[in-house]
């Protein structure tokens, strides 16, 4: 079973393609987290596929795994799209899978089209395009190697990518994803998508406009998921594309 989290699409796109290529069921978790349900599931293989968020795997997945059962087979793979790097988040991997009765398979860094409008350039539609053509390579090695039964390969990181998934992580999650700095334009359509959206339920619908609470995990799927591009994060976000992956097509 591949199971994955994704925001705006590149893990989802990700997630599609390791379960089209194995032919394994491909589930969501944002259902489960969205109504805060534990997850049950069965498989004979774990496959788990999520963005990275300052060099970790992003919180709210890691805690949907922590709390969840995932019985059948303790193999598990899993695939961390990014930007740039991941950093070490293996080793915060390895440490889920360790308390969670894992066999920890490795994790495969893919790098997919940037999405952090709150804080990073965001590539038009046709350089994204480009960045996930050049991202397909790596998945096959990878879906090859999990069709195998094989572990990822390793490789070394150093201080510096322990820092990045250590302190800066956590300096960056307690102080800086936040929501406050959102709002939006009069050209808001009162769609109400940004609020089905939103993963964490730190939206909510007033008088016809969102309001964002706590809870925000910076996914971006609210401003890049709004088809009005009426979400604005401070000045930031001010004149960059809105990011949404492209469908993976069978």
């Amino acid at each position: 079973m591949v199971v994955y989290f994704s925001g705006t699409g590149n893990s989802k796109y990700c997630a599609e393609m390791i379960a089209d290529k194995l032919g394994d069921t491909l589930l969501d978790s944002s259902g489960y987290i969205k109504n805060g349900i534990a997850a049950d599931l069965i498989s004979d293989r774990w496959v788990f596929a999520a963005p990275t968020y300052s060099w970790q795997m992003p919180h709210l997945f890691r805690d949907f795994i922590k709390s969840g059962s995932f019985s059948g087979s303790s193999d598990a793979w899993f695939i961390l799209t990014c930007g740039g790097d991941i950093g070490n988040a293996g080793e915060h991997l390895k440490q889920l899978c360790d308390e969670k009765g894992l066999n920890y398979k490795g994790v495969l860094q893919v790098v997919m089209p940037e999405n952090y409008v709150a804080m990073f350039p965001v590539p038009n539609a046709e350089e994204s395009a480009k960045i996930v053509e050049a991202a397909i390579p790596c998945l096959e090695a990878g879906i090859k190697r999990i069709s195998e039964g094989e572990p990822f390969p390793d490789w070394k990181h150093g201080l510096i990518d322990k820092f990045k998934s250590g302190p800066i992580n956590k300096g960056f999650t307690k102080y800086w994803v936040k929501a406050e700095k959102f709002y939006v334009k009069d050209s808001c359509i009162s769609c109400g998508k940004c609020a089905e959206h939103c993963v964490t339920n730190s939206i909510t619908m007033e008088n016809g406009k969102p309001v964002w609470g706590d809870g925000c995990t910076h996914c971006m799927a609210c401003i890049c998921n709004c088809p009005a591009e009426a979400i604005e994060y401070g000045k930031a976000s001010i004149g960059k594309p809105r990011y949404k992956c492209v469908e993976y097509n069978k």
